[in-house]
């Protein structure tokens, strides 16, 4: 009987074997198991009006729209953004452009880069690569503190660092660097 109890043996520890090395994880499995899953929302071609009031204020504009929900959630324009800002007697007072912008909601604040204008009804208009748009600062709702450009009819003022109104009618440069008096009629475009 040892021969058989021998191939009992035998038998029961190639099964165990077997067993331990169905059970073993591969290492990477397991890191994206534990992985954080992000939810992220996609809409395509979007126009939100914004209104307070009853009163309209803004319409923005982009051909994608991304929601993340994170810890922080937030909302991410990446192939550009427009937006138009009304006055209380609903004509456009401004208008917003940019490559990107990243709202995040928890903070009320739109960050915009790459390619940032805004132009008032005047025509001022200013340049950035880099501006935040915080709704809860009135009064001052565009700021930076990155080089800015501010172009108006006669004039072409360069700076570091800017704060301005929503409507950019008011605006402050931190640090003017260069100011140059151009004739309207000779003004680049």
């Amino acid at each position: 009987m040892p021969i058989q109890s021998d191939i009992k043996f035998l038998a029961a520890f190639i099964m165990g074997c077997f067993f331990l090395y169905g059970c073993e994880n591969d290492m990477k499995a397991i890191k994206d198991l534990d992985a954080k899953k992000v939810g992220v929302e996609e809409a395509k071609k979007v126009v939100i009006h914004y209104s307070l009031g009853g009163r309209k204020k803004a319409i923005l504009a982009s051909p994608l729209m991304l929601r993340v929900q994170e810890a922080v959630p937030f909302i991410e324009f990446p192939n550009t953004i427009h937006v138009d800002f009304y006055s209380v007697e609903g004509k456009v007072e401004s208008m917003l452009d940019a490559k990107y912008a990243k709202y995040k909601e928890t903070e009320s604040n739109v960050f915009l880069k790459d390619s940032v204008r805004v132009i008032n009804v005047l025509g001022d208009t200013l340049y950035c690569n880099e501006l935040n748009w915080d709704l809860k600062k009135t009064g001052a709702e565009f700021y930076t503190d990155k080089p800015v450009r501010i172009r108006t009819r006669t004039q072409i003022i360069d700076g570091i660092g800017m704060e301005a109104k929503q409507d950019f009618t008011e605006w402050h440069i931190i640090q003017p660097v260069g100011f140059l008096k151009v004739p309207a009629a000779q003004f680049p475009n």
